[in-house]
C-alpha cells in the first residue's frame, strides 16, 4: 500500500516498522498514557492532541475514562501458513503485533470462533510480554454456542485461560442477531445474569454487545438494558445507508444514548480497500498518495462517538498504512466526504455479494471455501472481468472468461470449490450479512460449467 506523505516526517515505512518493533522495553511504558482516566467537559471534543511522533491518536471512552487508541487490532485475519486454512502464521504475526503495539495500537479484539478457535489461544501468548495494564483486550460470547448456563461458564472459563489473563477490559455478546435468540440464551437460561455477576467480581470490565440485526431489535436492547458501557456495529461508507445495515441510523442511535461505538468492518472485509479501477479513479484524482483503506477508515473515524475502530490487519503493510491514517488522525472535510459519496454511488452499480470474510460460516461440512470462492467473484466483478453469458462471443468475452476461469483454478482448490455445495444450508443462520450462500454457490457453479463447456 502507498504511505501517506507528510512533511512532519512521523510516519513509518516497513523497516522503520521492524526498528520499532525490536525497540526496547522503554515503548512498553505508554500505557501510563494510554490507560489514564481524564475528564472533558464535552465528549465530542475527545481526540488527544498531546499524541507523540509515531504513536496514534487516542479518544477517551467516556463511560470507562480510559484513552484508546483510534485504531484498534481485530483479530480475525491474521496472517496464515495456508490459503484458506485457519493456522497463524505465528512469528509475522506477532511482529505485526508488536509494530502495532509500540505506536500505541494497545486494543485486541478476538473471539471464540476467530480462525476457528485458534486467535484467543494466539492473542494470549502474544500478548504475554507486555504488561498487563498496558493493553485493552476485548473478547466475546459465542451466542450460537451456548445451550445452558453451563456452557457460558464453561466458555468464560475457558476464554480467560486461552488469553492467559484474569479479566477483559471489554466483552461483548457476540453477534446480536435476533430477539428470539437473545431472549432463549442470555434472559432466559441467565447468560446475561452470569456476565453482569463477572463485571461485579472484576473479570469483565466494560460489557457491551456486537450487533448483526434489525433496527426494532436494536431499539429493544437498548431500551430495556441501561448497563451497556459501548457497542460495537459494523460502519462503513457502504452500509451507511444500506437498507439491510442501516449502519447510520445504529450510530445515531447509540449517540443520543450516549453510548461509546466501537467499529467493526470498517474496509467491509477488505471490500473498501481494493474497488474497481473506475472507483479508486475518484480517489485517486483527489488524492494519489494515499490508500483505498485511509479513505474508509478516516470516514468512520469521522464521526465523533466512535471511540476505536477495528482492523483486521493480516500483513506488515496493513499495519503500517494503518499507523500512519491514525497517526495525527484528521477527520474528512467537507470537500473529502463529496469525494467518498461519488466515489460510492460508482461502485454501488457494481454489485459485489456483501461477503466480509468473517468466516463466521466455516468450516464448511462439505469442504466448500466459501469466503474464497465470494472473493474470487467479488475481485472479478470490481475488475469487470466476470463474463455475461448472454453477451456476444467476441475476443473481450473470450478474454473475460479466461481471467475469470484462471482466477478461480488457481485461487480455489478443486475439493473446495462451489460444486461441493448440497444446500445444506447450515451457513445460511451463520452469516451476519444474511446471503443466500447456497443459492449463490449455484450461480457460481453454474457459471463456471457453462464457461467450461465453451472451453
Amino acid at each position: 500500500m502507498t504511505l501517506k506523505k507528510n512533511p512532519s516526517d512521523t510516519l513509518i515505512d516497513r523497516r522503520h516498522a521492524i526498528k520499532i518493533m525490536v525497540g526496547g522495553m522503554a515503548s512498553s511504558m505508554l500505557y501510563m498514557s494510554s490507560c489514564k482516566s481524564e475528564s472533558f467537559s464535552n465528549k465530542k471534543s475527545i481526540v488527544n492532541s498531546s499524541s507523540t511522533a509515531g504513536q496514534v491518536t487516542t479518544r477517551l471512552d467516556y463511560k470507562s475514562g480510559k484513552m484508546l487508541p483510534l485504531l484498534g487490532f481485530g483479530c480475525m485475519r491474521f496472517p496464515v501458513i495456508q490459503r484458506g486454512k485457519p493456522d497463524i502464521d505465528e512469528e509475522y504475526a506477532m511482529q505485526m503485533i508488536d509494530v502495532a503495539y509500540n505506536s500505541g495500537v494497545n486494543y485486541f479484539d478476538t473471539a471464540w470462533p476467530y480462525h476457528e478457535g485458534l486467535s484467543e489461544t494466539f492473542v494470549g501468548k502474544a500478548l504475554k510480554k507486555y504488561p498487563r495494564e498496558s493493553y485493552f483486550l476485548a473478547d466475546k460470547m459465542p451466542t450460537w454456542a451456548v445451550n445452558n448456563i453451563e456452557d457460558a461458564k464453561n466458555i468464560f472459563s475457558q476464554q480467560l485461560e486461552k488469553c492467559q489473563v484474569d479479566y477483559f477490559d471489554y466483552y461483548l455478546l457476540h453477534a446480536l442477531n435476533s430477539q428470539s435468540s437473545f431472549e432463549k440464551v442470555y434472559e432466559q437460561i441467565g447468560t446475561l445474569e452470569f456476565l453482569q455477576q463477572m463485571k461485579k467480581e472484576g473479570k469483565i470490565k466494560n460489557l457491551g454487545f456486537s450487533f448483526h440485526g434489525s433496527v426494532e431489535f436494536f431499539e429493544f436492547l437498548l431500551e430495556k438494558y441501561d448497563i451497556w458501557d459501548f457497542v460495537q456495529i459494523q460502519l462503513n461508507y457502504f452500509d451507511w445507508d444500506d437498507a439491510r445495515q442501516q449502519s447510520g441510523k445504529l450510530y445515531r442511535m447509540l449517540e443520543e444514548k450516549n453510548i461509546p461505538v466501537i467499529v467493526m468492518e470498517p474496509l467491509r472485509g477488505g471490500m473498501l480497500a481494493r474497488l474497481n479501477p473506475t472507483t479508486e479513479k475518484v480517489f485517486k484524482e483527489n488524492d494519489p498518495d494515499v490508500s483505498l483503506a485511509s479513505w474508509a477508515f478516516r470516514y468512520v473515524a469521522t464521526f465523533p462517538n466512535v471511540v476505536c475502530v477495528l482492523s483486521g490487519m493480516s500483513t506488515m503493510e496493513h499495519v503500517v498504512d494503518n499507523i500512519n491514517t491514525f497517526t495525527d488522525f484528521k477527520p474528512l472535510d467537507r470537500n473529502e466526504l463529496l469525494v467518498v459519496n461519488k466515489a460510492l454511488s460508482v461502485f454501488k452499480e457494481v454489485k459485489p455479494e456483501p461477503c466480509t470474510a468473517c468466516r463466521y460460516c466455516m468450516p464448511c461440512p462439505y469442504g466448500v471455501d466459501i469466503p474464497g470462492v465470494i472473493d474470487v467473484y467479488n475481485k472479478n466483478l470490481g475488475t469487470f472481468n466476470v463474463p455475461n453469458l448472454n453477451s456476444p462471443r467476441d475476443e473481450e468475452f473470450k478474454r473475460k472468461k479466461r481471467v475469470f476461469l484462471n482466477s478461480y483454478t488457481n485461487h480455489i482448490d478443486h475439493k473446495a470449490k462451489a460444486h461441493r455445495c448440497i444446500n445444506c444450508s447450515k451457513c445460511v443462520d451463520l452469516c451476519p450479512q444474511d446471503i443466500d450462500i447456497p443459492k449463490f454457490m449455484r450461480k457460481m457453479d453454474n457459471l463456471v460449467a457453462s464457461l467450461k463447456k465453451e472451453a
